[in-house]
């Protein structure tokens, strides 16, 4: 397994409200995650650091996580605490009222990745099959995508593009998307914001991640292309790499 993670301001915001990262467990399993935090008086970048710096140190020091159902269970459960503190934090602090983040988060073994999502930070797979979207969008435009009110053209320009149906943090209670995938040798898991996805469309993601490049390279490329396409809104991104483990690697 390889792993690389990569956040940037943009040319256009202040400052980064994303957060993200890329742990390792007892066991040697990783966890990806990207978080898009929002909110008034910089509140967004308190609610995604504090989501990354919840799970990290959760996972860091957690094990006994060896099937889809486990790791399944191990975000659902991590998430939803997460969203119980985000919630109290807001709650307890005025100048944090209404903050919330997106996230993406994936579980990876040797022998599948279960992903959880709230909100429109993505999670991509390539595979031999090709290059596709794995997680749905909880937004506004993706729903009247869904239910055929506008096609997936209209929904690249429309004006409330960015209203998001569900977030961690915001409310008591949250919804997330959850499933497994099995992942095998020479795939690849792309997580990002959408400072990416809103930039960077899927024919350019997909040449960028099956060239030559190391995943440092790929993940500076992809960052460089958002910026160079407007990099209005902050760009993260992970990406990680499956390979058969031999001796020595990590």
């Amino acid at each position: 397994m390889k792993a690389v993670f990569l956040t940037d301001q943009g040319r256009v915001r202040q400052h980064n409200e994303d957060a993200g990262g890329i742990f390792v467990n007892k066991d040697g399993h990783r966890l990806a995650v990207v978080a898009d935090g929002m909110g008034g008086h910089r509140a967004g970048d308190v609610a995604s650091e504090m989501t990354i710096t919840q799970l990290k140190n959760v996972w860091e020091d957690s094990s006994g996580i060896s099937t889809a159902g486990e790791a399944e269970s191990w975000l659902r459960n991590q998430i939803t605490e997460v969203n119980n503190l985000l919630f109290h934090h807001a709650m307890s602090h005025i100048e944090c009222d209404g903050m919330g983040t997106t996230i993406v988060a994936a579980v990876s073994t040797d022998r599948f990745v279960s992903i959880a999502n709230i909100g429109d930070s993505r999670c991509y797979l390539l595979n031999e099959s090709g290059f596709k979207q794995v997680t749905e969008d909880h937004s506004l435009v993706n729903e009247l995508v869904r239910t055929g009110q506008i096609s997936r053209e209209d929904a690249e320009h429309h004006p409330r593009k960015n209203v998001l149906l569900r977030a961690l943090g915001t409310e008591k209670a949250v919804e997330m998307d959850i499933k497994t995938i099995i992942f095998e040798e020479g795939d690849l898991l792309l997580l990002c914001s959408d400072g990416l996805s809103n930039k960077v469309n899927e024919k350019e993601m997909s040449a960028i991640l099956t060239n030559e490049d190391s995943l440092e390279q790929k993940a500076a490329t992809l960052i460089n292309l958002a910026n160079e396409n407007g990099g209005e809104d902050n760009i993260t991104l992970a990406i990680v790499e499956f390979f058969e483990f031999s001796e020595g690697d990590e």
